[in-house]
């Protein structure tokens, strides 16, 4: 159950290899010892990262584990790195998903949103985009019209079957009725001389070709009549598809997508200017980065960014002015977002059109291929049915009344006998579409919760994330003496957290309390998306604002969450009963060309 790792040029390390156990693994090491290297290459193996050690064209991560081996290699090329060779993770929703909430670094996204104290929707709810909800539904959506077209078929047959019975009873009565008219006729006959018998005979095989080219001239006029109606609909449907011929939408989008983050990086500068002025004049320490006259009439500020004296109320006002400035900005933001979801949904009724007149085209292109090989058999079952006409008239003269009357009697049986075949295969057809009722009931059941199920994804998943979030801080409230009593995700993803009954601003949580929640929020959507069916495997860097029992504790209430748990640590710190990785036997780069380790 061990997972075996070699590893070359990957980040700060040269060349290493350790063991994983299952449980706890600590990398103990101090700095640029090559810690956090040693989890990039994990990620690489995982196929979440591509850190190629600076300098070098090429590296490479080789993993053995029970279930699988892999090997990436990392070539370097005109500046860019690509990987090569089949990672651990080989969808892009397994790579989404496990890189959000199982790979949780210093830099992993949704610490760093709390931290940052940013709405946490598009960060834990992104692993949604790479699932094709839409595509998903729609596939749904064409086996059940299918579904749908078979149950039609199976209620019809239904209806038919017992008239079907009934013509099948009674032909079977035909049949033996006239079984005892032809004894009859032969008996009457006597002895008929070679000749007559001959013909008998052709006559009877000409009247029952004539009339299997009856039966098959009517089955082949309903089946025409059938396929263009519906080659009439298709083409119909066809022509009523419009697809917008504007081809900007794309670049328009591109366009929206840039203003967008844009606007975002604006209104990020803005509000770290805005949240560290503020903070300077909330916590009256002016005279920590300007000159402060204090005078009797008022205290006198040499302004830190023109060099004028101001007063404090002038730093105020240009403090509300620059809050205005952010709120006008976080407007344009929302008009730039709604402007790519606009884009976004033109771009997709394109493609959807787009689909749905290749399909169109395909299936017109089908009927017409089999309306053109019936109507040929039609053409050549009318020739065969007059050919067999015309003998049947010509033999009918040779014969005399008495074995005229037999012929007709020979020829109505075997009329009949076709005829009962043709509907003791239509009855066990019906028998056999009826049966299927329940079964196809039961799977359109199966695909409508399915499209159900897949509309209320989104919903359901943002609803499993703030539960396990809630639950999460219940858990850790109990282990941690937390400064702040609870937390919980609003409807719109932001992060609010109570003290002493009201609710506390984030700035004011310590760094190690900040952490805590970063880690609540990841295992929300790890728990969220069933992190741990697509790796086994929880990787922790950078967690430096956590005292020695505080982050032994942390460490074990991850073990509890999967199967193998990669942390780094400090020599001095305690790391439980788990198993300890000594990074000092590895070849790693020098201490500036290791990153935060």
């Amino acid at each position: 159950m061990t997972w075996d790792i070699d590893i070359e040029n990957i980040a700060g390390i040269y060349e290493g290899s350790a063991r994983l156990e299952p449980g706890l693994n600590a990398v103990k090491g101090s700095n640029w010892q090559g810690k956090s290297s040693f989890i990039e290459a994990l990620k690489t193996a995982l196929g979440t990262a591509t850190t190629l050690t600076e300098g070098k064209d090429r590296g490479r991560v080789h993993l053995q584990t029970p279930e699988k081996t892999v090997d990436v290699e990392l070539r370097r090329s005109n500046g860019v790195v690509n990987a090569e060779g089949t990672p651990y993770l080989e969808s892009e929703y397994d790579v989404a998903r496990t890189a959000l909430f199982a790979c949780l670094g210093e830099g992993n996204e949704v610490r760093r949103a709390v931290r940052a104290g940013e709405n946490l929707e598009d960060v834990l709810l992104r692993p949604l985009d790479f699932q094709n909800i839409d595509a998903q539904i729609a596939d749904r959506k064409r086996e059940r019209e299918r579904i749908d077209s078979e149950l039609a078929q199976a209620r019809e047959a239904r209806k038919r079957l017992p008239a079907i019975q009934e013509r099948v009873t009674q032909l079977e009565r035909d049949v033996e009725d006239l079984r005892d008219r032809r004894e009859e006729l032969a008996d009457a006959a006597g002895d008929v001389d070679d000749q007559s018998d001959s013909v008998q005979g052709e006559l009877s095989q000409a009247q029952s070709e004539r009339s299997q080219a009856k039966n098959k001239l009517e089955r082949l006029t309903q089946t025409i009549d059938r396929i263009e109606t519906r080659l009439e609909d298709r083409r119909a449907e066809l022509d009523d598809i419009e697809i917008e011929d504007d081809d900007t939408v794309e670049s328009e989008l591109e366009a929206a997508r840039e203003n967008r983050q844009e606007a975002k990086r604006v209104l990020e500068v803005l509000q770290t200017v805005y949240s560290a002025n503020e903070m300077v004049l909330e916590e009256n320490r002016i005279d920590l980065i300007t000159d402060v006259n204090r005078e009797l009439t008022g205290d006198a500020v040499v302004c830190w960014t023109c060099g004028t004296d101001v007063d404090r109320a002038d730093l105020e006002d240009r403090l509300d002015a620059l809050g205005e400035k952010i709120t006008e900005k976080r407007t344009q933001l929302e008009t730039h977002r709604d402007r790519v979801e606009e884009l976004e949904a033109r771009r997709e009724e394109r493609a959807q059109a787009r689909r749905r007149k290749r399909d169109l085209e395909t299936e017109i292109e089908d009927l017409e291929e089999k309306l053109a090989d019936r109507r040929q058999s039609l053409a050549e079952t009318r020739d065969r049915f007059e050919r067999a006409d015309e003998r049947v008239e010509r033999l009918s003269e040779t014969v005399d009344e008495q074995v005229d009357r037999l012929t007709d009697v020979e020829s109505e049986i075997k009329y009949r006998e076709a005829e009962l075949e043709d509907a003791r295969n239509e009855l066990e057809e019906l028998e056999s579409r009826a049966d299927q009722i329940e079964v196809l009931e039961d799977e359109r059941a199966a695909i409508r919760e399915e499209i159900e199920d897949l509309r209320n994804r989104k919903q359901e998943i943002k609803q499993q994330a703030r539960d396990e979030f809630s639950d999460s801080i219940r858990e850790i409230s109990e282990r941690f003496e937390t400064g702040f009593e609870s937390a919980h995700l609003t409807g719109d993803f932001d992060l609010v957290v109570a003290r002493e009954g009201r609710e506390a601003d984030l700035d004011a949580l310590s760094e190690g309390e900040l952490e805590l929640i970063g880690f609540i929020a990841a295992l929300a959507g790890y728990e969220s998306f069933d992190v741990d069916e697509a790796v086994p495997i929880m990787l922790v860097d950078g967690v430096g604002s956590l005292a020695d029992e505080n982050l032994r504790t942390l460490v074990e209430y991850l073990d509890e969450r999967t199967e193998y748990l990669v942390f780094t640590t400090y020599p001095e710190h305690t790391t439980g009963d788990g198993r300890t990785i000594d990074p000092t036997a590895w070849s790693v780069a020098s201490r500036e060309s290791i990153d935060a380790d």
